[in-house]
């Protein structure tokens, strides 16, 4: 297979050109690698890992296509075991280093995974690791990853007095890889029951990959700074593989630091940033340093970032800030906000980039404001192993579609979003469908409340939600963070009565929340988003 069409095309870049950069406090600190470099390190793990899946068992090259967990921060050993599993045909199964021990296991078991990688550091503390307890309950091989400062990326298995040192690194291709082949297996965080497995496959990130350098027109020059983790695509597609894809540095620290984020962006020349709104909001709020860098661009994704601070971020840090919509289900970004001088606009995600959206009711007819639905070669075919859930996500093409005929037999993606277009073709999200606030039959955006709450002087964070009504069937609460005292904002402390009275004045009386709690933080997952569904439970216990 043509190494344009798989992972291998990420070394297709000049060879000498620097990969990836990782910061004083990495797996590796202090390292920079080049794309040859790079690809040596990959063909040193693929030669391990095959020696000791054989161990195992399993001939890897007659039976490709098996899921290999990894538990690994950012950094180095997490970059090069992502691409070596991909490129030796196996399934990279990426897992949140955070998660608790019956998480582990459900998602092991989900994804049929037949290995478990963790960083050599946890090898002292096995008995309370909860990734190793999990795999050694499902009986699965548990493999350590570590650097060795003269041969690189290093491979040991638990209980095993060997380590798979193989110098035959050399003997390794990737002409085997086709692009039909999963590469990536995620879950979903769900609105209900458990997570959704989402198989990605060669194709499918290729083409977001090639869709996002095209979005913000990213070269070899361009250098990111990686905030997000690479357990879900926002880091790993967003930021990392697209910029590998287009032959640029990426900029890897473990994980993200307020107090470190400016200087380990300076001193390795990044020049753009993609992050979710609660991070953005984090930056504002720290110090901004009096040699600012030029920076090309900040991406915004994952959430949605409100007009008011997406005009104090392009104030502050004088770049564009480019707002993008994205899902696990479509390999990441769907639509976005263009590079200047194209028109960005506040308030919308953007245009499709490289998808074709449409907007429909339940029965699959076009209408102005309904769920947004896309379609393209980024898209999953399908959830792993739930009929149920694609009968429900996915919808026939629509009769009479006029959209580019190259894709009609292609089922339609039902995002769960809902949304508009407008005369521009920019798309406007107006909630999540479930999520839509019913108060007596009047429907509410939370998004338009949040917006509001957050143009607030003195808000710093806020988020609207639905609390069962026994009248009404649903009312609408609200919960804000406030702005720190030092702030520079100079405003008396703000009550519940002066938030609801801001709000008053600016929508009808039915969207005005009924109670607004003024609390330190806001519960979020793993990626920093906000899940407004489990708000009025954690309130309630509060």
């Amino acid at each position: 297979m043509s190494n344009t069409t798989t992972f291998a095309t990420v070394f297709n870049s000049a060879p000498e050109s620097t990969a990836a950069i990782t910061t004083s406090t990495s797996d590796v600190p202090n390292a920079a690698l080049s794309y040859s470099k790079l690809n040596e390190q990959v063909r040193k793990f693929i030669s391990q890992a095959t020696d000791l899946f054989a161990s195992n068992g399993i001939n890897v090259a007659q039976t490709p296509g098996h899921p290999i967990a990894h538990m690994l921060e950012n950094g180095l050993l997490n970059l090069i075991t992502f691409l070596g599993t991909t490129l030796m045909r196996s399934v990279s199964a990426p897992l949140n280093p955070a998660m608790k021990q019956s998480e582990i296991e459900f998602y092991l078991e989900d994804s049929s995974s037949k290995v478990l990688i963790v960083n050599i550091s946890h090898k002292e503390n096995v008995s309370s690791h909860e990734g190793i307890n999990a795999a050694k309950k499902l009986n699965i091989p548990v493999w350590f990853a570590s650097w060795d400062s003269d041969f690189g990326i290093k491979l040991e298995q638990l209980d095993s007095s060997s380590i798979s040192m193989s110098t035959s690194f050399t003997s390794v291709n990737f002409d085997t890889v086709v692009d039909t082949d999963v590469a990536l297996l995620l879950h979903t965080s769900g609105t209900t029951g458990r997570p959704k497995a989402v198989p990605l496959s060669h194709r499918n990130i290729l083409c977001s990959m090639k869709n996002i350098k095209n979005t913000y027109n990213l070269t070899s020059l361009d250098r990111t700074f990686i905030v997000m983790p690479l357990f879900h695509v926002h880091g790993l597609i967003g930021a990392l593989m697209s910029t590998l894809y287009s032959g640029g540095s990426v900029i890897i620290p473990p994980k993200y630091s307020a107090s470190t984020f400016w200087e380990d962006f300076i001193q390795h020349g990044a020049n753009w940033y993609s992050a979710v709104p609660t991070i953005h909001q984090i930056q504002l709020q720290k110090p901004i340093p009096e040699n600012l860098p030029k920076i090309r661009f900040i991406r915004s994704c994952s959430a949605s970032l409100a007009p008011t601070i997406l005009s104090r971020l392009e104030e502050a840090f004088k770049a564009p800030v480019l707002e993008a919509y994205a899902m696990t289900e479509a390999s990441h970004q769907m639509t976005s906000n263009p590079i200047p001088p194209k028109k960005h606009v506040s308030g919308s995600v953007g245009i499709p980039q490289g998808v074709q959206v449409a907007i429909l009711d339940d029965s699959g007819k076009r209408v102005h404001l309904g769920e947004v639905c896309i379609r393209g070669n980024n898209v999953t075919a399908g959830y792993l192993n739930n009929p149920s859930a694609n009968a429900a996500n996915f919808t026939a093409a629509i009769p009479n579609d006029d959209i580019d005929p190259s894709l009609n037999n292609q089922l339609w993606f039902r995002t769960g979003d809902q949304g508009y277009l407008d005369q521009d073709g920019y798309l406007f999200l107006t909630g999540r469908i479930k999520e839509l606030i019913n108060r007596g039959g009047e429907k509410i955006s939370p998004l338009e409340i949040d917006a509001i709450l957050l143009n607030i002087p003195g808000v710093s964070e806020a988020v609207s939600f639905a609390v069962d009504h026994e009248i009404y069937g649903q009312e609408i609460y609200a919960a804000v963070v406030l702005s720190p005292p030092n702030d520079g904002s100079n405003q008396p402390q703000l009550t519940q009565e002066d938030i609801k009275k801001y709000v008053s004045e600016k929508v009808a009386a039915f969207k005005v929340p009924k109670v607004v709690y003024i609390t330190d933080s806001l519960p979020r997952t793993a990626t920093g988003k906000i899940q407004r569904r489990m708000m009025a439970d954690y309130f309630k216990n509060k």
